[in-house]
């Protein structure tokens, strides 16, 4: 891929992203008149583009596999781990403006909207970390034999075996209180029950695949959270 058509990709993927999370937040809730969603998209594309630059200079081959939607080498579990969680994804991008906007069923008070988003904004710079320190972070599972793959101990790695999925942990809960809504934590638990089971399965392909990885495992004996599990 040129870099020119690099970049168009880049930018298409930013600005249809931005009017897909604008349409879904803002056509949910009636109305362009919601902070908190004004303060996420804020956080979340600012975030999204300074990421984007610093892979750009520091590691453009992970910036252009983590473009790729679809890959014939992903495990085929996680392909259906994928595909079953698209309605819960849908759901916790969709109730938020219907549950703290348009119908207001939840209330959530400001002190704990502020101490969320800081959860949020914290859960990015974990994740922007643990990108930094692992250049083989693929959306998918899959050995990466052709970049020459091999186990990071490093930066977060220290400490649990998969802290890309503990950022998560913080993310996904935080979000929608952030935002107001307490209804779309019903699907954020979903998202995460469907999290842990790919966080087990992965584990145990990096265990059968990955030279090295046993030993990691037992030195590092956390899959998530340390001194959890």
């Amino acid at each position: 891929m040129s870099e020119r058509a690099l970049v168009a990709k880049l930018a298409a993927r930013f600005v249809s992203g931005l009017v897909v999370i604008g349409a879904i937040l803002f056509g949910t809730a009636g109305t362009f008149d919601w902070p908190e969603a004004w303060v996420y998209i804020v956080i979340q594309f600012g975030w999204s583009a300074a990421l984007t630059v610093w892979l750009w200079k520091h590691d453009l081959e992970l910036l252009k596999d983590r473009l790729k939607f679809v890959k014939k080498s992903a495990e085929g579990w996680d392909k259906v781990l994928a595909v079953v969680g698209i309605p819960f994804y849908s759901l916790y991008l969709v109730i938020p403006g219907f549950d703290a906007v348009r119908y207001r069923w939840s209330h959530v008070p400001d002190w704990v909207k502020i101490i969320c988003f800081a959860l949020v904004v914290a859960s990015f710079f974990w994740i922007s970390r643990v990108m930094k320190e692992n250049t083989f972070l693929s959306r998918f599972v899959e050995i990466q034999e052709e970049r020459g793959h091999r186990v990071i101990t490093t930066g977060p790695y220290r400490f649990v075996r998969h802290p890309m999925y503990f950022g998560a942990l913080i993310l996904i809960p935080s979000l929608p209180v952030a935002l107001g809504s307490l209804l779309a934590l019903i699907p954020a638990v979903v998202c995460i029950v469907l999290m842990l089971v790919r966080t087990r399965l992965e584990d145990k392909t990096l265990h059968r695949e990955l030279e090295g990885y046993v030993k990691y495992a037992q030195k590092t004996r956390w899959r998530l959270v340390p001194g959890i599990w």
